[in-house]
């Protein structure tokens, strides 16, 4: 059984190999919290499909590449295959991946975000509609995004990045995948 996904081989395959898998380096975080705030009024799987474009668009989501783009960079972006042709989104891109790179100082995206996961381990939803959609820390964790520059990271958005970055395990009871997740996010807290 699978939480979601059945019948779509790309969400099928997000489900079973990403979603709630610990995501720990600054890269890995950055395209996640840019790929939550492109999601931002559309579907994820409409996302999932774009990720290829994107990442192609966005040098890979390297914050290095990204950080000294421009109107011009930026309209190139807006033309390219697969785009999500938001402005404010392609942006929001550029944006962060400053504020990513200014957060190096004081000790980094990963270091910022892990710090929101929750202490201990929570009973497995029945299902999904038992999962919040905003929890304390989702909102400490917009807070401070936004105070370090970042945009498109509201609380709803936060606890998507929570789930698919696995600082909590919300695969259901059930689910053939759980505890393969719970496993990988006790070895990444080791």
């Amino acid at each position: 059984m699978r939480c979601f996904g059945d019948g779509d081989p790309l969400y099928e395959a997000y489900h079973d190999d990403e979603w709630g898998r610990p995501v720990t380096t600054e890269r890995g975080l950055f395209e996640k919290v840019c790929l939550e705030g492109f999601q931002a009024g559309l579907s994820w799987s409409l996302v999932l499909r774009r990720r290829a474009s994107l990442r192609d668009a966005f040098a890979g989501f390297d914050p290095d590449a990204l950080v000294g783009w421009g109107d011009r960079q930026i309209d190139t972006a807006l033309e390219a295959p697969g785009m999500i042709r938001s402005r404010a989104k392609v942006s929001m891109v550029v944006t962060n991946a400053r504020a990513c790179v200014d957060l190096r100082d004081a000790g980094g995206l990963a270091e910022l975000i892990w710090s929101f996961a929750p202490p201990g381990r929570r009973a497995a939803p029945k299902r999904l509609a038992d999962v919040p959609a905003i929890t304390e820390e989702s909102a400490a964790m917009a807070k401070a995004l936004k105070k370090a520059g970042f945009r498109f990271v509201g609380a709803t958005t936060c606890y998507a990045l929570m789930q698919a970055d696995g600082l909590v395990n919300d695969h259901v009871a059930g689910c053939a995948v759980r505890a393969a997740v719970e496993a990988d996010r006790r070895a990444a807290a080791r």
